[in-house]
């Protein structure tokens, strides 16, 4: 039988982490002499109560040590209450919108997706603004910890490899787990404010320079205007927000300690020059295309490609113009960028660019097979040979990526959505892209006009892709919960 009381005191901490977080936006209302301020006391006091309540009452003796299956139980849930009470300031606004909605938009946010269904994001509350973006801000974070010290410990897709990166004797970074957990969150604040001192610098104010920074390094892509960046016309806003996000969809691990063994890690590691090698290659493709085929001029085409291209291959979802109307080879591009994601250990989301190594080395490898068949060929990471474990649960994870993807698509369809909304919007929802393609969900549209079943369905699957789905659906299995 699980021992439920140290996961219920863990995520009464955080619902106090986030009380806590709720009183920012209420200052921020409160100085600018707007009513909204007392929603997000009211929130902030019944989520304060209901985290006590759950430390008061499940406090362990001593310090709680977590086994496997609370930590897989611990996961989950925390996203699940994080975003039910991350809601409520939503719920209780002036924005007149269901619980159903503000709780999309929760989830969304903590798993910085940035899917949305708000609009007049230009005239409304600097408060619910600054909400959105501080629960990227905390998602993008409890992303990174949970991608390095609890993944890596249940084996999903892969993750293990990255352990040792907090606990190989020959090649840690830090002597502990909590301490790489400590330098990741020192790495995570520098960014962010290094972000928004450039944006300030470039031309936003500063309310409008700290949402977008929280947004950008988490990779969320909420942003303060309906037009997104498409909004501030300044190339450079939109160049210091390329570079932000492709850190963000960086291992930041990394970032610790850059240098290994007299060389700069960053430089040399593998996935960091696939990870490059990805966007190098699809901006120059749609770098021509705009200039060959829509009359662009090389400047413009070259910043708008690389901008989008980094959006959707990280994950963030910022646009700074309507790509879905570029043409049609663009946008079957874009779809296919959906499913690649950042770098393991980032902020991002997709199937992560790892994997993809993976797969085609595992590719490489079955075709050398078939010239030598007596040969002997293994796959590595960074000159380290990968366990047959490893490559088992990386090709497990990726069939039951694009089983889920189908799947949901096929719900979706049955809410009563076209074939575009409902495929591309499952694509964005499990990869926490953001927009879909289409007119309903593409880059000029949102999520507002999709009927209640779909959104609980795509709340459920932007936290099956960002938990990396084998977290979440263990716990629907019966030998789970048999112990």
């Amino acid at each position: 039988m699980i021992d439920f009381r140290p996961v219920i005191f863990i995520n009464g901490i955080l619902l106090i982490v986030l009380a806590a977080a709720m009183g920012v936006p209420a200052a921020v209302d409160w100085l600018s002499e707007d009513l909204d301020w007392r929603t997000f006391v009211t929130a902030g006091l019944v989520t304060l109560v209901a985290g006590l309540g759950m430390v008061l009452g499940a406090r362990p003796e001593g310090r709680p040590e977590l086994s496997t299956r609370q930590a897989f139980l611990l996961t989950t849930t925390s996203w699940v209450l994080m975003a039910a009470f991350g809601a409520l300031p939503l719920a209780f606004s002036t924005l007149n919108i269901s619980y159903t909605d503000a709780y999309f938009e929760a989830m969304s946010g903590l798993t910085t997706t940035g899917s949305t269904i708000l609009s007049g994001l230009d005239s409304m509350p600097h408060g619910i603004l600054l909400w959105r973006a501080i629960l990227h801000w905390l998602g993008g974070i409890g992303i990174i910890v949970m991608a390095v010290a609890i993944l890596p410990i249940l084996r999903i897709g892969g993750m293990q490899l990255f352990k040792m990166e907090s606990s190989d004797k020959t090649d840690k970074v830090k002597p502990r787990t909590s301490q790489v957990a400590s330098g990741l969150v020192m790495v995570y604040v520098v960014f962010s404010a290094l972000c928004a001192l450039c944006l300030w610098l470039a031309g936003m104010t500063p309310f409008e320079a700290i949402c977008h920074a929280m947004a950008t390094l988490s990779t969320g892509g909420f942003s303060t205007s309906d037009s997104s960046i498409g909004h501030w016309s300044n190339p450079l806003i939109q160049w210091i927000i390329i570079v932000f996000m492709g850190l963000g969809g960086a291992t930041f691990v990394l970032f610790i300690a850059p240098w290994r063994r007299g060389k700069w890690a960053i430089l040399t590691d593998s996935q960091i020059r696939w990870y490059v090698n990805f966007v190098v290659f699809f901006t120059f493709i749609l770098t021509l295309w705009q200039w060959a085929v829509n009359d662009w001029s090389p400047g413009d085409a070259l910043r708008h490609s690389a901008f989008n291209v980094l959006s959707v291959v990280t994950t963030t979802g910022f646009a700074s113009t309507d790509y879905s109307s570029w043409g049609g080879l663009p946008q079957v591009i874009f779809f296919y960028l959906t499913f690649i994601g950042g770098c393991t250990g980032s902020t991002a989301g997709g199937v992560k660019i790892f994997r993809w190594e993976v797969l085609f080395a595992m590719a490489g490898v079955h075709l050398k097979r078939l010239l030598h068949p007596h040969g002997i060929f293994v796959i590595d990471f960074n000159r380290q040979r990968i366990s047959d474990a490893v490559v088992d649960s990386v090709l497990g994870f990726v069939v039951m990526y694009f089983l889920i993807f189908a799947l949901f698509a096929l719900a979706l369809t049955m809410t009563g959505l076209d074939f575009v909304t409902a495929i591309t919007g499952s694509a964005t929802a499990i990869s926490n892209v953001g927009p879909g393609l289409g007119d309903v969900i593409g880059p000029a549209g949102n999520f507002q006009p999709l009927p209640d079943t779909a959104i609980w369905l795509l709340s459920f699957e932007m936290m099956l892709g960002r938990l990396e789905l084998f977290t979440v659906l263990v716990l629907f299995s019966r030998s789970f919960w048999r112990g």
